[in-house]
């Protein structure tokens, strides 16, 4: 039987608010060279306009109380192998359909629970010959609202069983996963360690892989030495972006998190510029508001453990040297959206050697907040592989989605 579960809800101290904007007032800019832009980075202008209106018009009460009214959020207590009892926040919101299947979705950085809050009621929704979905959106160790690991070692394995404990203590004996960035990475992990039995089946917006080699891949290596197609091409070109430009950050995160760490949790700036960047350029010319920016990064800023804690998983994975383990094939069905301006894009005949692919949708348009920016695209393909005539259509016994 699942255990009570204790709701939570999102009140932060005045005195937080307060010190937020005495620590905005302090703030000091960087110069900045003409006609910079983006070359260098964030630019001076987009910095000083969401400073000012973090300090001076942006309402979290406001962002707060439509959070909390929209999600329906509680806490759990998940005891870890080796790393004591942490304390989840998490999202968790059922369907009117009594056999909806359940769904876990998993977040990645610098995202949050949050990035749920545009798929859920789609999910969540009672459609005429369309599965429907019990949803369970957790805030990571270190993460919102959740409790941050204490010891070094927690990795890929630690943080896919608190997802899965968090999902049995939820009566959800069997289920299936969605996720992108680190949710790519730990829903895989727990496909590999908890499926089939527990994890029926797993969906990722962001199938990253390595080139395949001559020695473990050789026909899929000497495929490569054929002409690419047009998208492959474009996929390789973003990569290629991503792999000499955008990824310093992960560099810093790897090798250094505490260092940064300081930035983060103490200069507000610094830490708007830092996620901030990755919002802009990390999607496929998304709309942000200024309001939606602030209130995305609020959540990092006034989280339970702190920015700092949200980085360590790098160093943590990092620090894994069998890479193969990193990313363990395992036989539970696995279905894959691949958007084009995600971080990382590679060929189909690539995205085949990540797991047991069952279902494929590669689209026009979209980057790797794929819930954020293409919310009714992510669900229909969750719907597409889960519904009837789909690949993974029944794949948790007695709960079809309809």
């Amino acid at each position: 039987m699942a255990a009570v579960e204790t709701p939570f809800t999102i009140n932060i101290p005045d005195s937080e608010i307060e010190f937020l904007h005495k620590k905005l007032e302090l703030s000091r800019f960087p110069d900045e060279l003409e006609d910079a832009r983006w070359d260098y980075g964030v630019p001076l202008s987009d910095i000083k306009r969401l400073v000012a209106l973090w300090k001076d018009g942006f309402d979290w009460r406001k962002s707060e109380e439509s959070i909390n009214n929209e999600l329906p959020q509680f806490t759990k207590d998940i005891e870890i192998d080796d790393f004591g009892t942490l304390n989840i926040h998490y999202v968790h919101q059922k369907s009117e359909v009594k056999d909806a299947v359940p769904l876990l979705f998993v977040h990645g950085w610098p995202g949050h629970f949050l990035e749920a809050r545009k798929i859920l009621p789609l999910l969540v929704e009672a459609k005429p010959d369309e599965p429907s979905f019990h949803v369970v959106a957790l805030s990571l160790p270190g993460y919102g609202f959740s409790e941050a690991p204490k010891k070094k070692g927690f990795g890929l394995k630690q943080y896919a069983q608190v997802s899965h404990k968090l999902m049995l203590s939820l009566g959800y004996n069997e289920y299936v996963t969605q996720g992108g960035d680190w949710g790519y990475a730990i829903t895989q992990w727990q496909a590999a360690l908890y499926g089939p039995k527990h994890v029926k089946a797993w969906h990722t917006n962001f199938p990253e892989t390595w080139a395949p080699t001559l020695t473990k891949n050789p026909l899929l290596y000497l495929s490569n030495l054929l002409p690419w197609s047009a998208k492959d091409k474009a996929g390789a070109e973003r990569s290629n972006w991503f792999l000499t430009k955008g990824i310093g950050y992960n560099m810093e995160h790897s090798t250094q998190p505490q260092t940064i760490g300081y930035s983060l949790a103490d200069s507000p700036v610094g830490l708007l510029a830092w996620i901030y960047e990755k919002l802009v350029q990390w999607t496929d010319d998304y709309p942000w508001t200024d309001e939606e920016v602030l209130e995305w990064v609020s959540i990092y800023w006034f989280s339970r453990a702190g920015p700092a804690a949200s980085i360590r998983i790098y160093y943590e994975v990092t620090l894994v040297k069998d890479f193969v383990q990193f990313r363990p094939w395992s036989r539970t069905p696995f279905g894959y959206s691949s958007f084009p301006k995600d971080l990382i894009v590679r060929p189909k005949s690539w995205c085949r050697t990540i797991g047991n692919v069952v279902f494929e949708k590669i689209h026009n348009d979209g980057g790797h907040f794929a819930s954020h920016e293409r919310p009714e695209v992510l669900v229909a393909d969750l719907r597409e592989m889960f519904g009837k005539g789909g690949p993974a259509f029944g794949v948790v016994p007695g709960k079809n989605g309809y």
